[in-house]
């Protein structure tokens, strides 16, 4: 007697040389549980109040709950105390009635390279230094002063508009050190002349050193400055009849270029932050 073929005798399965299957729950074969409770999607516009005070640069998150249980956060004019509040991004929080912004403070150090013009958008469809850190953040980082598209080396990017304002700042000074090349050796009586102040237009250009670079020709140059004139480096050789064929920076604010390849960027440190708050 043939064995059957049929599904509906029970007794033919695999092992039996049928091809009926029977449900196997042994371990990895048991059936998944489906979970029908979709989680509601998270509002971007809406955050816990400790995360916002804290993304404004205020405190930490967990000095936000102090601050919030003792009463120095206000909502919209009404104090806040309640752990774990929620706030809009439209809402007006304020912490000792200083209006806070939510969005985080972010740095991103350059290594900018030749022919990146450093303009958010170019009229002219050449290659922006923004296109350099796209994928840096979700923020809007915008270049602290300018750079010629010939020029290279440290250029700093944030949404700080406080802290863009204070580096920006002519009388704060802030330290700049480039390379130079020249289109033919600088004579020592021009390097003097640099030394002592060159008068650009109505005013004298102060450089706090200048100097040839050891063991290079005497075409390149090391100087530092402060100064936030407008393409100063260029008019002060020019006004000694050299023209300046690279430039690059290769100090800023006491930033370096130590382990940043041309082209890449970095975060800055916690500490280099801190330094740069320092700047008032």
């Amino acid at each position: 007697m043939s064995r059957s073929d049929s599904n509906d005798d029970k007794k033919a399965s695999g092992r039996q040389g049928g091809n009926f299957r029977k449900k196997s729950f042994s371990r990895g074969n048991a059936p998944l549980k489906k979970n029908n409770d979709a989680k509601p999607a998270s509002d971007p516009n809406v955050m816990r109040l400790n995360r916002y005070v804290a993304n404004s640069g205020v405190c930490s998150r967990r000095d936000a709950d102090i601050y919030i249980s003792a009463g120095n956060i206000t909502v919209n004019g009404k104090p806040i105390t309640e752990m774990g509040y929620k706030v809009k991004l439209t809402d007006e929080v304020k912490f000792d009635g200083r209006l806070l912004n939510p969005e985080k403070k972010e740095y991103v150090l350059l290594n900018k390279p030749k022919d990146f013009v450093t303009s958010a958008k170019d009229e002219h469809g050449r290659r922006t230094v923004s296109s350099l850190i796209t994928h840096a953040s979700k923020s809007k980082l915008l270049p602290i002063g300018k750079m010629d598209k010939t020029a290279t080396g440290l250029l700093l990017f944030t949404n700080d508009g406080e802290m863009s304002k204070r580096l920006a700042k002519p009388k704060n000074g802030v330290r700049k050190i480039y390379h130079v090349e020249l289109n033919k050796n600088l004579r020592g009586e021009d390097l003097q002349k640099i030394k002592d102040g060159i008068q650009i237009e109505e005013s004298v250009v102060r450089v706090d050193d200048v100097s040839f670079i050891d063991n290079a020709p005497k075409r390149e140059v090391g100087i530092e400055l402060r100064s936030t004139r407008n393409k100063i480096v260029q008019r002060i050789f020019e006004e000694l009849e050299y023209e300046v064929v690279k430039l690059d920076r290769v100090v800023y604010a006491g930033l370096t270029k130590k382990d940043l390849p041309r082209g890449h960027w970095r975060y800055l440190t916690d500490q280099e932050v801190i330094n740069l708050g320092m700047i008032k």
